[in-house]
């Protein structure tokens, strides 16, 4: 019979050593700061951030502060805003990852933003390249922003066919 109560005190001692250290571990990762986006509150964000994947290019996901925001890799190298403004047309870049039309920014090489078109609201992805290659960073969060509907998306010059002259 005394063994159940020599387990039970051991399991505690365990725990009373085991939680502390697991608290002091987390606190070894701080929270990523952000800035919320100015439409974070919105459904479609809530509908995303419920569904971004623990893992991004098999970086980490990060505890964030702010709503809407994602984050992974230590330090952080994929920084994800839903609700940002909805990019108007564009002579920039736009690519179509996974069903997902982005917008390149890479005027801040080797760090590039990716931008959702056609997407209500928008979701902005900031991806470092030397750690991790873009597309496979958008890749792995497009099912968690396929959420949003599009209701638009990337064309080019070649989509728009013939162009009447004037005459």
């Amino acid at each position: 019979m005394s063994l159940r109560p020599t387990r039970l005190r051991r399991a505690l001692r365990a725990a009373a050593v085991i939680a502390p250290a697991a608290l002091l571990l987390a606190a070894c990762t701080p929270i990523v700061p952000f800035e919320p986006a100015p439409e974070a509150s919105d459904a479609d964000c809530a509908s995303l951030v419920v569904r971004l994947p623990d893992t991004v290019a098999e970086l980490p996901k990060r505890e964030t502060n702010a709503q809407g925001t994602g984050a992974w890799g230590e330090p952080a190298s994929v920084l994800l805003r839903c609700g940002v403004p909805v990019p108007g047309p564009t002579t920039e870049r736009c690519v179509s990852v996974d069903g997902i039309d982005w917008i390149i920014d890479e005027s801040d090489a080797p760090r590039y933003l990716f931008t959702t078109y056609g997407r209500t609201p928008a979701v902005e992805v900031l991806v470092d390249n030397d750690v991790v290659g873009g597309t496979t960073a958008i890749a792995d969060l497009s099912n968690a922003v396929g959420v949003i509907p599009a209701d638009g998306g990337c064309t080019s010059v070649d989509d728009l066919g013939e162009v009447p002259s004037e005459g």
